[in-house]
């Protein structure tokens, strides 16, 4: 099958310093992109060009010419960082993807990945959650406000698409852990909150941990390398066909309860301890499953197992 994207191509990797874009770089960096004498990687600082300010985002662009372009910057945080800041995650996503899929569209980029999230499905919905289940009912409460700027980033790719031809397409991750995540104390999601809390406990020889909510509600993880993969095989190989969905979701297709989490990052941190469970605080979506079949048709699956993926994130933690 010929390639989507070659040696040549100028492929800009927006959002480079995070954890999903970092991976991607490697990723890309590994399978010999940018080695070429006329391709490259591209990449930029805030301090070289603010994704916020669209007139910034065009001349650099116009600059730099892509070919090629990975959107996956985009202000992200837990329950308690998107209840604190909704207005933030609204505003600053919508304005980063618009500006970088606008600007994209105008340059000519041949094809964009934009990442967004299984947070764009409803709160309630059937598992495993299906493309389909897209707007078909409310969302979940401690995260609309970053799901409703993701859910307009893709249907701002499916318009351009659908109006102009532009090769835009999405990938909708589950939850993401791994090399590059954010573990600040009360921003971080929960795979990173778990890893620090527990490597802290057994550091200053804790007997106990607390964790938020009942422990009960049940979560898919998908290591950040893995996405990274994903995103490689799409930008090669998907050729999206007329009428197909310009989406889909990326996961491993398993999940386990929270409590099952706390206790596989307890065992990988060496903590003994009591784990209490804090059910003043929220537990968020009940079960958020992925039902990842159309892009297991189309030949990738996940290859990092859970039980692998944490081992190796606590190591590069404790580094």
């Amino acid at each position: 099958m010929t390639k989507l994207i070659n040696p040549s191509d100028r492929i800009f990797v927006a959002g480079h310093r995070g954890m999903a874009g970092s991976a991607i770089l490697r990723r890309l960096k590994q399978a010999g992109y940018g080695e070429d004498n006329q391709g490259a990687l591209l990449t930029a600082t805030r301090g070289e060009v603010d994704l916020l300010d669209l007139a910034a985002v065009e001349a650099w662009m116009a600059l730099k010419r892509p070919s090629v372009v990975v959107l996956a910057a985009a202000k992200v945080g837990g329950i308690y960082a998107n209840a604190t800041f909704p207005a933030d995650f609204l505003l600053e996503n919508i304005k980063i993807q618009t500006n970088v899929i606008e600007s994209a569209w105008k340059q000519g980029v041949r094809r964009l990945c934009f990442l967004g999230s299984s947070c764009i499905y409803p709160k309630l919905t059937a598992q495993p959650i299906t493309e389909e289940a897209l707007l078909t009912g409310p969302l979940e409460p401690t995260n609309e406000w970053y799901a409703v700027a993701k859910i307009s980033g893709i249907k701002l790719c499916e318009a351009l698409r659908s109006q102009y031809g532009f090769e835009a397409f999405s990938l909708m991750p589950t939850n993401l852990y791994g090399p590059g995540d954010n573990y600040h104390p009360q921003n971080s999601h929960v795979m990173a909150a778990f890893i620090s809390r527990f490597s802290e406990a057994v550091r200053i020889k804790a007997n106990s941990v607390t964790c938020w909510g009942s422990g009960e509600p049940r979560r898919e993880f998908l290591h950040v390398d893995d996405l990274a993969d994903a995103v490689l095989f799409c930008l090669e190989k998907w050729q999206l066909e007329s009428g197909e969905p310009s989406f889909v979701n990326v996961g491993t297709g398993v999940d386990l309860r929270i409590k099952e989490l706390a206790e596989q990052v307890a065992e990988a941190t060496g903590f003994q301890g009591d784990i209490h469970w804090d059910l003043n605080k929220p537990d968020g979506t009940p079960r958020k499953l992925l039902d990842v079949s159309r892009l297991s048709s189309k030949g990738w699956v996940a290859r990092i197992s859970l039980r692998e993926g944490i081992l190796s994130t606590v190591e590069n933690y404790s580094l």
